[in-house]
């Protein structure tokens, strides 16, 4: 099976390409994943399969658009996360213009899995556990994005890991508060808009979403939301913390007295 199509819709376009030095070949649109300024494709690079972002042509003449699309580029470079898709590449594609290159991602996005009715248990555990963990690694590394939604979360066909497709538009000196209740606010309507749409009812995961989504003052942090996800809170953490410090103290008396 061509892997490239697990992830095309019904909308698909393939475009022609003119490349005599075949370099490129196989560009598709992929209308699904594109938004209001770029168009998303993807396309074969000396016969692999990667993906493409590029402004849509009404902007890709305008400076400031370009610099847009440039800054994206060296903000994303540089992050380095297992359930982030990797960008590799920043060059003039035939037909395209300038592009952001990633890795190819062989999978669906959770919008359409929720649409398509095939959600699974492994997607609510990979929502608990991976995205929480790419959410921390982008707050950690100050990145400046888009709300998180179930379009820019892709799981991959046969292992169902979970990418995030669109992650980043500028660097930060730091998170500000506004920031890191925005992400988590976001993932409070992904986890809550999953939830609805399962054949069973997970009261713990909806009471985390609920006070994600306002903003209680229990989960003011990814960390915050990881620890309730995994039925420990700060306060059990510290005295698990103390108790160890304790047990410790005790056997190193226990040794000094010998």
């Amino acid at each position: 099976m061509d892997q490239s199509k697990a992830y095309i819709s019904k909308e698909e376009k393939k475009i022609p390409i003119d490349d005599p030095t075949g370099k490129w070949s196989d560009l598709t649109l992929l209308p699904e994943w594109s938004d209001k300024y770029y168009n998303v494709y993807t396309v074969r690079k000396h016969g692999k399969w990667v993906m493409l972002k590029a402004l849509k042509p009404e902007y890709a003449d305008k400076p400031e658009f370009r610099e847009m699309i440039s800054q994206e580029f060296e903000t994303r470079y540089n992050l380095a996360h297992p359930n982030i898709v990797m960008v590799n590449d920043f060059e003039e594609i035939p037909g395209v213009g300038m592009a952001i290159i990633t890795d190819d991602v062989y999978g669906y996005s959770l919008r359409r899995l929720i649409d398509e009715k095939r959600l699974t248990p492994k997607i609510v555990h990979r929502l608990q556990t991976q995205l929480l963990d790419a959410m921390q690694y982008i707050q950690e590394n100050h990145v400046a994005h888009d709300p998180i939604t179930p379009d820019t979360i892709i799981f991959t066909e046969y292992n169902e890991n979970l990418k995030l497709i669109d992650v980043g538009y500028d660097s930060q000196s730091r998170m500000s508060r506004d920031d890191s209740a925005a992400d988590i606010r976001s993932y409070g309507l992904v986890l809550g808009e999953v939830l609805d749409h399962l054949p069973t009812s997970l009261p713990r995961l909806r009471r985390i979403s609920d006070k994600c989504k306002a903003n209680d003052k229990s989960m003011s942090s990814i960390a915050d939301v990881q620890l309730a996800v995994e039925r420990r809170s700060s306060a059990q953490i510290y005295y698990l913390l103390i108790a160890f410090i304790a047990v410790m103290l005790a056997l190193l008396i226990w040794l000094t007295l010998r």
